[in-house]
């Protein structure tokens, strides 16, 4: 009889947790502009600037990152990075009438891999984040709360055309990148999200090309219990500068 009643006890505890577990779906579109340019055989700089919409694809705006870094080429496939990031979150959930700002520095180490068919790209990298304290939905509090988070990215491209780099040659393009947080004020999402992209990339050049397609980002939000399923339309522009030979 104990038995019995403790199976139904702990039935009813699991059951009430799946019951109160939340999943959010919704649609965004990222844009985004992206530039690595080499000065010389050792050095260069990268930037990119972002911005996303919010809720129900055009809704009005959810973030907008700005960041730059420094790079130091070890060899012509593999580079460190450092940097910094600033990120706007626009109003949301928690800070419905103020943004929150964000402040990033990061290190990274990227590598290329070439194949006679297909090309690869990776990096693996590590952020500092300092988001602003909110202290209600129309007032930011004071100070900062702070997480580690590191990030693997793998891409894989695979030409359409005899011509990969050629002016106006397509490539297929699968991306995917974990994230996961750590740090002293993570409590439940250790795992934070992960992103998956499938689509094109339009060559405009031997160095600039055009991706475009969809993206599916499954995150887990700090409560632990609620969950987010983002569907969205991805266009990023890639921009590649080589100085070397002019200096």
């Amino acid at each position: 009889m104990k038995g019995i009643l403790l199976f139904v006890i702990s039935f009813g505890l699991v059951s009430s947790a799946f019951a109160q577990k939340e999943t959010d779906n919704t649609g965004q579109i990222w844009t985004g502009y992206f530039n690595q340019t080499r000065f010389s055989k050792r050095w260069g700089v990268w930037l990119d600037v972002q911005l996303r919409t919010k809720e129900k694809t055009v809704q009005d705006l959810s973030q907008f990152i700005f960041r730059p870094g420094l790079t130091y080429y070890l060899n012509d496939r593999t580079k460190l990075t450092a940097g910094y990031a600033y990120i706007r979150h626009f109003p949301a959930d928690n800070h419905r009438n103020v943004a929150q700002p964000e402040h990033r520095p990061w290190q990274q180490i990227q590598w290329h891999t070439q194949y006679p068919h297909v090309r690869t790209m990776q990096y693996l990298r590590l952020e500092e984040r300092y988001r602003r304290k909110i202290l209600n939905d129309s007032t930011l509090g004071e100070g900062h709360n702070f997480n580690f988070r590191v990030r693997y990215a793998f891409l894989l491209q695979v030409p359409l055309s005899k011509q990969p780099v050629k002016k106006g040659a397509l490539s297929f393009i699968l991306n995917d990148e974990i994230h996961v947080n750590l740090g002293k004020q993570v409590v439940y999402n250790y795992f934070d999200q992960n992103r998956f992209f499938a689509g094109l990339a339009l060559h405009l050049n031997a160095h600039d090309n055009l991706q475009f397609g969809y993206m599916n980002l499954f995150q887990q939000l700090a409560a632990g219990n609620r969950y987010r399923y983002i569907h969205a339309a991805r266009v990023f522009f890639f921009h590649n500068l080589d100085w070397q030979q002019k200096n």
